[in-house]
């Protein structure tokens, strides 16, 4: 018994489209008449188009579907098609190498850009220019030589170093206060969270005082409660007491005599049957 693994058949030119749709490219190319073969490529084209809807949007999809037809196939199907047929280098063309930057940099803390910039500046007309152009990079390589280094950065070092690197064209006073600037980006998840704004802090202070003023009044309103009922107490304990300011006893005497009153004959002791 023979297995059909994938492992053991052709690899896939365009797995978008699946292993039917090449096989039946596959047959097309076997195919002697050229009607028929232009037939069934109109349906396999039709095919592609199901199996693939978002090719739709794209203003041309007709024309992408034969270049595909042609390259499941090889650029070996032979169809009349409606529109040029694609060429394999143009297709499949290898990118240009892109060059690798070769600049000696004399500072690489400051980097090239400060270098490009120091030649524009030497480039100026007037003297009034460069000195501003001048103080801008200075402070500039004081911002880049801080993010290296930020105990030990100088005016004075700036200022050489600028010298240096413009061939002693860009010279600034040994007084010049060079403004020092840290360029901080957030974390790119704190960037939007945690974003305290005046009215947000407002109503935290309003539920909070609002919350406050509700335990209040509960509080209030338990006094009153507990206060009414000492007052019912206090009413209770004085219908107790008689005119000279004493408690009123009961007199189990005479309730014990009325009880026996009120006994029925069978229920007495002296009662004989």
């Amino acid at each position: 018994m023979n297995f059909d693994y994938n492992s053991t058949r052709p690899n896939l030119i365009l797995a978008e489209y699946g292993r039917n749709v090449q096989n039946m490219v596959d047959y097309i190319c076997t195919v002697p008449s050229k009607e028929e073969r232009n037939r069934l490529a109109q349906v396999v084209i039709d095919m592609m188009g199901v199996l693939n809807p978002h090719l739709r949007d794209v203003s041309d999809f007709k024309h992408k579907l034969w270049d595909h037809l042609y390259i499941i196939s090889d650029f070996k199907i032979d169809v009349d098609s409606p529109y040029p047929i694609p060429n394999r280098d143009e297709i499949r063309h290898k990118p240009q190498p892109i060059a690798y930057p070769q600049n000696r940099i004399r500072f690489k803390h400051y980097g090239h850009i400060v270098e490009k910039m120091i030649a524009k500046a030497m480039a100026a007309s007037t003297d009034e220019t460069k000195l501003k152009m001048a103080t801008s990079i200075a402070n500039f390589m004081k911002m880049a030589y801080s993010t290296w280094n930020k105990d030990s950065v100088t005016d004075q070092h700036i200022i050489q170093d600028l010298s240096d690197l413009s061939g002693g064209v860009l010279r600034l006073a040994e007084d010049t206060v060079l403004t020092k600037s840290d360029f901080r980006t957030p974390p790119p998840g704190n960037r939007a969270k945690g974003t305290n704004t005046p009215a947000n802090n407002s109503n935290n202070n309003n539920h909070r005082q609002q919350s406050t003023g509700y335990n209040n009044k509960r509080t209030h309103s338990g006094g009153s409660y507990s206060n009414n009922n000492n007052n019912r107490d206090n009413n209770r304990d004085n219908n107790n007491r008689d005119n000279n300011g004493k408690r009123r006893m009961n007199n189990t005497n005479s309730s014990s005599s009325s009880n026996t009153t009120n006994k029925r004959p069978y229920q007495n002791n002296n009662y004989k049957k």
